[in-house]
C-alpha cells in the first residue's frame, strides 16, 4: 500500500463509540468497521446500536453493541471493562452522545417585554433548571465521563485518540437553543484541555463542528410535513450556509478518519467545522 494511504489505515484498531445507536455515531461506526475496526457500539437504546451492528456483521466486519448510560460511571465502567475482555483497551474513543429537548428551547428568537404575558409563550424566563440542566449534562458530562473512564486505559496503554462531537454552535450560538450551544462550546473547550492534560501520554484529543446534516430527526423539524417544504427556520440555515444544502452523516467521515488515523499524529486540541462554511459566513 501508498504509503501515504498506510498513514490512514485503521484495520485492527478498537473503537468504542457512544451514542452509537443514532445517525451520525451509526454512519461513524458502519465506516470503521468496513474499514476493518472492531466497533463497540454504547447506546442507552440497545436496539438502536444493534441495527448497526448487524450492518457491520452483514459487510464482514466485527461489532458488538453494549447498553450504557454516559451519565452514569458505573455503567461505562461495566462496558469498559466488557470492552476490554472480548478486545482490549480501545485505541479510540467516540464521545457522539449528545442531543437537544425542546425543556431547554425557548419559543422564539427575540425576546420582548410582552412576551411575559403571554402564557402561551416559553421564553427564556420559563426554563427551569431540570430542563437546562438534562440538556448540559447530556451534551457535556456524557463526554466527559466516558473521556475519564476509557481515558484511564487509553493513557496507561500509551496511545490512542478520543473524538469529541461539537457543533457550529460553538463559533456562533443559535438562537433558541442555550442550554445546547452553550454545551457544544464547552465540548470545544474541554476538547483543548484534555490535549494538553494528555499531550505526554500518547493520546491525542480533537473533536468535530458537524453543521446542519439532514437526518430523519432534522427532517421533522425542517420540512413542512404537508407541503414538503422548506420551514422558515431552513431556509435561514441555507442561507447562511454558503454551500447552499444541508450535508449528510456519510460527510462526516472523512475528517473523522483523518482525526483518529496516524495522519493526524501531530494533530490535538483542534476542532473541525464539517458546515459547508456555515461558521465562516457573515454577511
Amino acid at each position: 500500500m501508498n504509503r501515504w494511504l498506510t498513514e490512514f489505515d485503521l484495520d485492527g484498531r478498537v473503537a468504542a463509540i457512544t451514542g452509537a445507536g443514532g445517525e451520525l455515531c451509526g454512519a461513524m461506526a458502519r465506516a470503521l468497521g468496513a474499514m476493518g475496526v472492531k466497533v463497540a457500539l454504547l447506546d442507552l437504546n440497545p436496539d438502536a446500536a444493534r441495527k448497526n451492528v448487524e450492518h457491520i456483521r452483514d459487510n464482514g466486519g466485527t461489532a458488538e453493541a453494549y447498553e450504557c448510560d454516559v451519565l452514569n460511571s458505573a455503567s461505562l465502567a461495566e462496558a469498559y471493562e466488557s470492552i476490554v475482555a472480548v478486545w482490549r483497551i480501545p485505541d479510540i474513543l467516540i464521545n457522539g452522545a449528545g442531543g437537544n429537548h425542546p425543556s431547554g428551547t425557548t419559543d422564539l428568537e427575540f425576546y420582548n417585554k410582552g412576551d411575559a404575558e403571554n402564557p402561551d409563550v416559553k421564553t427564556f424566563f420559563d426554563l427551569d433548571e431540570d430542563g437546562i440542566r438534562k440538556v448540559f449534562d447530556l451534551n457535556f458530562l456524557g463526554s466527559f465521563l466516558p473521556s475519564q473512564i476509557f481515558g484511564k486505559g487509553m493513557t496507561q496503554a500509551g496511545t490512542g485518540a478520543i473524538l469529541n462531537i461539537s457543533s457550529m454552535n460553538y463559533y456562533t450560538p443559535l438562537t433558541k437553543i442555550p442550554a445546547y450551544s452553550a454545551a457544544k462550546a464547552a465540548i470545544a473547550n474541554f476538547t483543548q484541555w484534555l490535549a494538553v492534560h494528555f499531550a505526554s501520554t500518547g493520546v491525542r484529543v480533537n473533536a468535530i463542528a458537524p453543521g446542519f446534516l439532514m437526518t430523519e430527526q432534522l427532517k421533522f423539524l425542517h420540512i413542512d410535513q404537508e407541503t414538503g417544504e422548506y420551514t422558515p427556520r431552513a431556509q435561514k440555515v441555507l442561507a447562511h450556509t454558503p454551500m447552499g444544502r444541508y450535508g449528510t452523516p456519510e460527510e462526516l467521515i472523512g475528517a473523522v478518519v483523518w482525526l483518529l488515523s496516524d495522519a493526524a499524529r501531530f494533530v490535538t486540541g483542534i476542532t473541525v467545522p464539517i458546515d459547508g462554511g456555515f461558521s465562516s459566513y457573515s454577511i
